[in-house]
């Protein structure tokens, strides 16, 4: 048995609803391993599963995220072994605890150059700036994309990436002090969402064009100016709803708009073939340990300050990633 914290949600609401508790956890079955978190990612799809917004069934734990060392094996399992470093994305929920058991399906192994830090904070939100890049549209040099909340999490990594392969970024932030990180990721150009009309500007800046695909993390708030900046049959993603969710729209806008197309896409259905994980992951190791690509880790708290953590995400005062950092040491 192994002495563990971990945070649960016994029923959905707000951050107060977030628990600390200790567990005695049992040894991994013969199919799983165990893993000791060094750190743990904090994504803002952790709140719509606290909250209700995306279904879960409670009591349940809470996040998808985390990074660490193997310390025991299941009698089935050989792929892995104790002392592995490993990171994951993915379900089942529970990443927001001190340790746990888990099938290896979601593990993926750690290069010894990617700090565990680094890897909490960057493998969902890495993977899916791998995903926007490399699979959802035939994004190439001289294209250019919108990207909203580009000072968060994903949206600085995807600067960076899509800016090393000469595409020209137009970001949007929400707050001044998040203009010069957006510019140091790699946008051409930065708005404001509060200051700036931005179909307008984006026209301006693009001949009155419009881009090629614009991602949208934001929601309900910035859908039609969205839908406004696109070129005629280019792509609206709809990556989050953190102003709220998207309200019902009639299919013809889109003919009226310059026959866009718009999607919704879910990770999990750009990793669940092993090839194509393995493609991503690659691609995203690649960036990280040669430096390419430098992961802002903009707050670091300690698991008993979830609510805290929890609070500051949904405000929109977080800049870069957020992780619980179990560890003094990154390596």
């Amino acid at each position: 048995m192994t002495n563990a914290k971990r945070i649960i949600v016994t029923q959905h609401g707000g951050p107060e609803v977030l628990q600390l508790e200790e567990i005695e956890l049992s040894p991994p079955t013969e199919n799983e391993v165990q893993v000791c978190h060094h750190a743990i990612g904090i994504n803002l799809a952790d709140t719509y599963f606290r909250s209700g917004v995306y279904p879960s069934k409670t009591p349940c734990g809470l996040g998808v995220e985390a990074s660490g060392i193997v310390t025991e094996v299941g009698a089935n399992i050989s792929s892995f072994h104790v002392g592995d470093r490993v990171t994951y994305t993915g379900s089942p929920l529970g990443a927001y605890s001190t340790h746990r058991n888990m099938p290896t399906d979601s593990l993926i192994r750690l290069p010894d150059s990617i700090p565990f830090d680094v890897a909490a904070a960057s493998t969902m939100r890495g993977l899916t700036a791998s995903y926007l890049l490399n699979k959802i549209w035939d994004l190439n040099a001289g294209d250019t994309v919108l990207m909203h909340a580009a000072a968060g999490g994903v949206g600085l990594l995807f600067c960076q990436m899509a800016s090393a392969m000469g595409i020209t970024v137009i970001g949007t932030v929400g707050r001044p002090e998040k203009i010069q990180l957006a510019t140091e990721a790699g946008c051409a150009h930065v708005l404001s969402t509060h200051a700036d009309d931005i179909p307008a500007r984006v026209r301006e800046l693009t001949n009155g064009k419009g881009v090629d695909v614009v991602i949208d993390g934001i929601g309900r708030d910035t859908f039609h100016t969205s839908l406004k900046s696109l070129k005629k049959r280019g792509l609206m993603v709809c990556l989050g709803t953190a102003s709220g969710p998207v309200e019902p729209f009639d299919p013809p806008k889109l003919m009226r708009h310059g026959s866009i197309y718009i999607t919704r896409p879910a990770m999990a259905d750009y990793i669940s073939n092993p090839e194509e994980k393995d493609e991503l992951v690659h691609f995203l190791f690649a960036q990280l340990s040669s430096g390419a690509v430098n992961v802002s880790i903009g707050q670091r708290w300690q698991l008993h300050e979830a609510v805290e953590a929890h609070r500051a995400m949904e405000s929109g005062s977080t800049v870069g990633s957020s992780i619980f950092d179990l560890h003094q040491s990154h390596t």
